[in-house]
């Protein structure tokens, strides 16, 4: 590790700002494609492309490709990360403002703690945890609920629940990366997952029919700039700059874009894409981020067995 002595700040700040900004405007760039491009198909150029060059660059660079086995692994991962939760998170924000999406999607810590508790009893269900999660769940409720009396329509609901699954798809996924064999090379890695979300999110779109009626000449240029800012930003410079942080900083200040992105997303979606924030929206999302705090800051058991060395990187993600 780059001892902090020799390491410019400004790189450091420039890499949380990346992360922070780019990742947290990437929920409005979705909307705007989703508007014009079907969201499963969407998704799938978006990934197979930042999959294939990130791929290409690690091969380039005599990174070994992923074994059989390997693949295997990327692409149950696949299945998980980018078909339920990247597909199902295009295909809500047709339905659902890009901010509140993201503040939905902040609820993926709290499922996590869930399956860490349940699954890999890395984590015990503490007076502390237990609060946090209801807080969550009560953060949910009021964005979805039509009974409480906050002014502005609550979110749609199959869009709700469609962002429940997604991020219930994510968290069983990151259980997943840290016992399925996965390349060494965290950049290898995410490349063949992505590469292989790419394969499944395009025979998913081709399975419900997106192609019907879809002309890519009808498309403005505003979503392709989106495609694009997605791919390169978001996929390619963000994650970029998320390696080199987790590995020059502690996991716990790189992880604090949990709760950092969903508000970056409200404001940008509130400032440049004319969505509203109402006493639903405040409310809602800060019952959501102040679960996702204290979750994301609640040391994990002592008594966890180790997690292997070649999982350590996936595991600093999740």
């Amino acid at each position: 590790m780059e001892a902090a002595a020799h390491r410019p700040t400004w790189k450091t700040l420039l890499a949380f700002a990346i992360i922070y900004l780019v990742w947290g405007s990437t929920y409005l760039a979705i909307r705007v494609g989703v508007s014009e491009v079907p969201p499963f198909l969407l998704a799938a150029v978006r990934f197979f492309l930042a999959g294939l060059i990130l791929y290409l660059w690690m091969i380039a660079r005599g990174e070994s490709s992923p074994n059989l086995r390997q693949w295997m692994s990327a692409f149950v991962l696949a299945i998980l990360i980018f078909v339920l939760d990247y597909g199902l998170l295009f295909w809500a924000e047709r339905r659902v403002p890009s901010g509140l999406a993201a503040v939905m999607m902040a609820m993926i810590p709290a499922f996590m703690a869930f399956f860490e508790i349940i699954i890999l009893r890395t984590q015990t269900l503490t007076a502390r945890l237990a609060g946090a999660l209801l807080v969550g769940l009560a953060g949910v409720f009021v964005l979805v609920s039509r009974s409480l009396n906050l002014g502005g329509a609550p979110i749609n609901t199959m869009g709700a629940a469609a962002l429940i699954v997604a991020s219930l798809g994510w968290s069983i996924g990151s259980i997943l990366t840290r016992k399925l064999p996965l390349p060494s090379s965290k950049v290898m890695s995410s490349g063949a997952q992505m590469l292989a979300g790419g394969v499944c999110l395009g025979i998913t779109s081709i399975a419900l029919g997106e192609y019907h009626g879809f002309r890519p000449q009808d498309v403005s240029r505003g979503a392709w700039v989106a495609l694009l800012y997605l791919i390169f930003a978001g996929s390619i410079l963000a994650f970029t700059a998320y390696v080199w942080l987790i590995h020059h900083e502690s996991p716990t200040k790189v992880g604090t874009y949990a709760y950092v992105n969903p508000v970056v997303a409200v404001l940008i979606g509130y400032f440049l894409g004319g969505e509203t924030i109402g006493p639903r929206t405040i409310l809602g999302t800060l019952f959501v981020l102040s679960s996702v705090v204290v979750i994301t800051t609640t040391p994990k058991k002592n008594t966890a067995k180790p997690i292997p060395a070649e999982h350590a990187a996936e595991a600093a993600e999740s």
